[in-house]
């Protein structure tokens, strides 16, 4: 059952973001931005961690997400979590939050601060266009803040937590790679984002 202070960069593997070490609000933590040619949005860019193999269980972390000083006016503060990545790239399930949306003026804005996307065929926008509202909702959110996310991965079941509360934020019954598939973790951010990431914990089953 590892656990990953994330008070170091020593066994992570970017693609397409810089890594480094940061305070943030009290703590040290991983620093992920983009890269200046990272491709967005909903695509591998993350910072894998070394060693770990994951199928079903839960992954436990940290994360605060703040859209950059000079970040495109869609920025959300994308951040979160992909998993079950394949050792090429071509395949992973990813969920994460948009920090700016949580207390955002607009209610279809709110309704849109979670999100679960399969790459590379089942990206947002396909998403929100075919199935509207079946892979986002809404929770409350503080930008630039720690806000604890818990994944139960089990199956094609993906179940998100945010907070920790009784009940949970997200609910996607139909992962689009199915319920075999198995990979690597990584710590995920999209565009305009400054992404810090502590206290990992992964409990395989």
């Amino acid at each position: 059952m590892p656990e990953f202070r994330l008070d170091n960069i020593d066994n992570l593997i970017p693609n397409d973001v810089v890594l480094s070490i940061a305070e943030h609000e009290g703590s040290q933590s991983v620093r992920l931005v983009l890269t200046p040619d990272a491709e967005t949005p909903d695509n591998p860019t993350f910072a894998m961690i070394e060693g770990v193999e994951f199928s079903n269980g839960t992954i436990e972390i940290e994360v605060a997400g703040r859209p950059l000083p000079d970040a495109p006016s869609q920025a959300r503060g994308f951040i979160g979590i992909a998993f079950r990545i394949q050792p090429n790239l071509s395949k992973f399930e990813c969920i994460y939050i948009r920090p700016t949306n949580g207390r955002a003026q607009e209610q279809i804005r709110r309704n849109r601060a979670t999100q679960y996307f399969s790459y590379p065929d089942w990206k947002f926008d396909r998403m929100r266009q075919e199935v509207p509202g079946h892979y986002e909702s809404y929770v409350d959110l503080i930008t630039g803040e720690w806000t604890k996310l818990r994944m139960e991965i089990d199956g094609e079941k993906a179940v998100l937590y945010v907070h920790e509360p009784e009940q949970p934020t997200l609910i996607v019954n139909d992962m689009k790679h199915g319920a075999d598939m198995h990979g690597a973790i990584g710590l995920y951010i999209d565009s305009g984002t400054e992404g810090f990431f502590r206290n990992l914990k992964v409990t395989a089953r």
